[in-house]
């Protein structure tokens, strides 16, 4: 009998929190013509001469500041999760990283040499669709199939931020928090550049170009990642009974001098703060693992801001991580026919 396998992926990390290493991750993470969205050499020259010489060393520090005595949070976590998952299923479960290790290759040669495995079901762990993060992955691992002719069929899980199963993930694991006092709750999701959903809509006059574009029914939304980051949160509002005038939502991890999706996370937390929020809970559900964008963008630095804005507590709440109701709708998908 044909058996189906697992391949769970993430973004990755680098092996260590020192300069070389992260080097090293900077560069296969940003000369993928999928994150950069530029002619090669034009990305080369940007990647070499901008972001290398300098960028390493204070990445660097930032990850220090959030690893731990077993290894980097994302791939910590990562691993916990892959465990998790793998006692509740009858079938083979691998962990990618799309950069870094464990690689894409090596999950994906690991399931193919078990006996009788004919089909990986591959998930990327991200909710929401971007070419920079669903479609890179894809490709890379249609690429080691094709490199290594290997005999599976790739079967992939689509983005799942509308699902009834992740919105009530996300809304257990939150409750807890939403009981604890504040004065706003701030979804902060990863940017992406304005030229990445452009680029993605057929007509090339519906994202960004109309009024209320992610509320309006078209089909660029099924690679929008606007529109789909804006449905998880209505989802999530609608389930939780949020107050809308209690809520909002803001977009972090800017990088380079391109027209970026806004607001600003830290734009928008020195807004609250200087109209008077004292409290507020930041929840990032555009990723499911907490990783350096989460524990220390936010959790150290988006608090620094918030707090020298006049604010008095910001509260990062985690993502969803091992958490049990994860792993049980994760165990599910594994099995669905």
């Amino acid at each position: 009998m044909t058996q189906r396998a697992v391949l769970l992926v993430n973004l990755g990390s680098p092996d260590q929190p020192d300069a070389p290493s992260v080097r090293r991750y900077l560069n296969q993470f940003l000369m993928d013509p999928y994150v950069i969205q530029l002619p090669w050499l034009l990305r080369r020259f940007i990647v070499s001469a901008f972001v290398l010489p300098t960028r390493p060393k204070a990445s660097a520090e930032a990850y220090r500041s959030v690893w731990t005595d077993t290894g980097s949070p994302l791939i910590v976590l990562s691993e916990k999760l892959h465990k998790a998952v793998q006692q509740q299923v009858d079938m083979p479960v691998e962990l990618a990283m799309r950069y870094g290790n464990p690689s894409i290759e090596a999950g994906l040669l690991k399931l193919a040499r078990t006996d009788e495995v004919k089909e990986v079901l591959f998930i990327p762990l991200y909710p929401h669709f971007a070419d920079s993060t669903v479609t890179t992955c894809i490709e890379m691992a249609k690429h080691v199939i094709a490199k290594h002719k290997l005999d599976i069929i790739l079967t992939v899980k689509p983005p799942f931020y509308q699902e009834e199963g992740y919105i009530n993930a996300l809304v257990e694991q939150t409750r807890p928090y939403l009981m604890e006092e504040h004065d706003h709750l701030l979804f902060s999701y990863h940017g992406l550049p304005e030229s990445h959903i452009l680029k993605r809509d057929p007509s090339g006059q519906h994202c960004l170009k109309q009024a209320d574009c992610c509320n309006k029914p078209h089909v660029a939304h099924a690679t929008c990642y606007r529109h789909q980051v804006m449905t998880t949160t209505a989802a999530f509002a609608e389930k939780a009974q949020l107050n809308p005038d209690n809520y909002s939502v803001a977009f972090q991890s800017r990088l380079g001098r391109a027209k970026w999706l806004g607001p600003n996370t830290e734009d928008r937390l020195i807004e609250l703060a200087q109209n008077g929020t004292k409290n507020v809970l930041v929840m990032c559900p555009a990723f499911v693992t907490d990783c350096l964008e989460t524990l220390e963008e936010i959790a150290i630095r988006a608090e620094e801001v918030f707090i020298e804005a006049g604010g008095r507590s910001l509260k990062l709440i985690p993502c969803l991580n091992d958490d049990p109701v994860w792993v049980n709708l994760l165990a599910q998908w594994c099995e669905a026919p």
